[in-house]
């Protein structure tokens, strides 16, 4: 049976980052569902909306994002009244008040850093809606503290596409080079750690350089640190760089690494989707031992996980990593197996479950 779901969500392409990736992969792998989107106007869009789901963009009004917001939730409900939707996949629980008031049944997508910095309506949302799917263990435990109720919460991780997954005879990696893939807009992504970190190991190993792919906020102050540390010349960024741009880079680097930690009272990384797609590629990863990355990284077969708040233990990480060739050739080789389970016909078969549960709850 096709479902016809209505998608809602503040977050859609061409606006970039995980949610935004996801749920555009749902809506492009589909198989038994008929998707609706329902998002905010974003720049370039049409490049997005020209394929087979219907998009219907709401225009942002003046006011900032709560107006946009209220707009969102406004349009849900008047799109659940114009069409009989077999269910409402909410992408982020600041469509819960619309997608309540529509009285469909509903599945809630969750990710992680959303819980705890809306803890009212993460409360709001993961008590009423009829399934709740979330990325990640880490997210799962952050959802049952927000009243997720436990037999209604489904663990389904983000997903790859197919051409991700590159043969790994195939690279031909500086084994001197470190890469990591980040917004430098949030802290929490730890590239200031890896920065200490490849200074310390330069110690041992003095040829190791890294590259940061990515732009935001904190880029300058991640340039002087580099400065101040004397590592500057070892360290380049490259500000944003396009998909292939990027993939080029995780092919001829010998270690992906993003060190993510959960600050006290935030909810941190829900996933981490580049560490699945570096496996795919057979990039040996470096990781931080907190949140989603424990389910993106399997410790000691696709890459390591270490204290991310420890210099030491991810410098250590790094000398490992860059000097031991059997070590990676190993985690090279398990890496795309280990990411079979992150395609995007294994993810959507499950999320496509979860919404035929859902059709048949109410």
């Amino acid at each position: 049976m096709t479902l016809r779901v209505l998608l809602a969500t503040p977050d859609y392409p061409p606006a970039t980052g995980g949610i935004q990736t996801l749920l555009h992969g749902l809506v492009e792998h589909r198989r038994e569902v008929t998707y609706d989107v329902l998002t905010l106007e974003s720049p370039g869009a049409h490049a997005y909306d020209r394929g087979e789901a219907r998009v219907q963009r709401l225009r942002r009004p003046r006011g900032g994002h709560a107006a946009a917001v209220a707009r969102l939730n406004a349009g849900v409900v008047r799109a659940a009244r114009a069409r009989q939707y077999d269910a409402i996949l909410s992408g982020h629980i600041v469509a819960a008040p619309g997608v309540l008031a529509s009285r469909r049944p509903w599945v809630q997508y969750v990710h992680a850093k959303e819980l705890p910095r809306r803890p009212l309506l993460a409360r709001l949302a993961l008590s009423r809606a009829d399934r709740v799917i979330a990325v990640s263990r880490h997210t799962r435990d952050l959802a049952l503290r927000s009243a997720a109720r436990p037999d209604r919460l489904r663990i389904v991780p983000p997903g790859i596409p197919v051409d991700a997954f590159v043969d790994p005879d195939r690279r031909r990696p500086d084994e001197s080079t470190v890469v990591t893939v980040s917004r430098l807009d949030d802290v929490h992504k730890g590239t200031d750690v890896l920065i200490r970190a490849l200074a310390l190991a330069r110690q041992t190993v003095a040829e190791a350089r890294l590259i940061v792919i990515g732009e935001g906020r904190l880029r300058p102050a991640l340039e002087r640190l580099a400065t101040d540390l004397g590592v500057r010349d070892a360290v380049e960024f490259l500000g944003r760089a396009s998909d292939e741009e990027r993939d080029r880079r995780l092919d001829t680097c010998a270690v992906f690494a993003m060190l993510s930690r959960v600050p006290p009272g935030e909810g941190g990384e829900g996933f981490g989707i580049v560490f699945a797609e570096a496996a795919a590629r057979g990039v040996p990863v470096l990781a931080g031992d907190q949140g989603g990355a424990r389910d993106a990284v399997d410790h000691g077969r696709t890459g390591l996980l270490v204290d991310p708040t420890s210099i030491g233990d991810a410098a250590a990480a790094i000398v490992r990593l860059l000097t031991d060739r059997a070590l990676r050739t190993a985690l090279g080789e398990e890496g795309p197996r280990w990411a079979r389970r992150f395609s995007w016909d294994v993810v959507v078969e499950q999320v496509e479950d979860v919404l035929h549960e859902a059709a048949r709850h109410r």
